[in-house]
């Protein structure tokens, strides 16, 4: 079954795994509620409403999705965002994060610009792992998944600001 589908094939079905999963149960429970029974039908509604909930954050995560070719590795880890690059690298909380911003040169590259306290860390949108991030944005207090997605998909070149903390965290817990 190795190499029953083409490389580009396979990568675009794992991309849109999540949607492709809800899209089904979602089928499921739709045939679950065709069949007799004031039950069984009411339990393939709630079925299908479930798995309608799951694929709107599921076709976001697939759209922010890249191909994971540009330099480094990214990981997201107890809300602790790590980038290990070929020059560079670092970590940053996100209880700790003062400001998120998306950067675009004149090739096109594009990074994220990840900001606490005495610390600024860049992250190339296509590190692998990158995904991975959207997630963790989204958990950012007012920051919304439409934006991100319009900032990453966007062309505008420079540092563009996307989310600010309004409290800095103190210093003492």
């Amino acid at each position: 079954m190795n190499g029953f589908l083409r490389p580009e094939v396979a990568a675009l079905l794992y991309r849109w795994r999540e949607v492709i999963g809800a899209v089904a149960v979602i089928l499921l429970g739709l045939w679950i509620a065709a069949r007799p029974g004031l039950i069984v039908q009411g339990f393939g509604y709630v079925l299908a409403a479930l798995a309608l909930l799951a694929l709107i954050p599921a076709v976001r995560r697939a759209r922010f999705v890249t191909a994971g070719e540009g330099p480094g590795v990214v990981q997201v880890v107890e809300g602790r965002i790590l980038y290990m690059g070929p020059q560079t690298g670092g970590a940053v909380s996100l209880a700790d994060l003062t400001s998120l911003a998306i950067r675009r040169d004149h090739t096109g590259a594009a990074a994220w610009i990840l900001s606490e306290p005495g610390q600024m860390l860049i992250v190339p949108v296509d590190a692998a792992g990158a995904d991975a991030l959207f997630d963790a944005f989204t958990a950012l207090p007012g920051l919304g998944g439409q934006s991100l997605l319009a900032a990453r998909r966007g062309t505008r070149m420079g540092e563009q600001l996307l989310w600010r903390r309004v409290n800095a965290p103190a210093l003492t817990r």
